[in-house]
């Protein structure tokens, strides 16, 4: 499962990537958002996957007995879904702000209106 997991990261940090260095605005908004879920993949598979029971101390128990899923990195990429979430909004915004003003989402076209 880890190998498949490792080709899907590749496979969006590739494909994000490829996407910031494109001309349109908007390809390089999708490319922030394939880069944000790449890395969140990447943490969920660095943290190990486990299938089993939450970390939950049964009644009566002093200690976790058993294998637990880790909720760490879950919170980790929570946390990181919420800020790539708002810096993707952002992006939009500026992006169609940009776009009212000078009349194209072409990169290029906005470097020549720098004068």
């Amino acid at each position: 499962m880890e190998g498949l997991l490792a080709i899907v990261i590749g496979v969006l940090y590739a494909s994000g990537v490829y996407m910031l260095m494109r001309r349109s605005i908007v390809k390089l908004i999708i490319g922030l958002a394939l880069l944000a879920h790449g890395a969140s993949l990447l943490v969920f598979t660095a943290a190990g996957l486990t299938r089993a029971v939450p970390p939950v101390i049964p009644e009566g128990a002093k200690a976790i007995t058993g294998t637990v899923a880790d909720p760490l990195p879950q919170a980790l990429i929570l946390t990181a879904i919420v800020i790539s979430f708002g810096v993707q909004a952002f992006a939009m915004v500026l992006a169609y702000r940009a776009y009212q003003t000078v009349g194209t989402d072409d990169l290029d076209g906005m470097k020549a209106t720098d004068t």
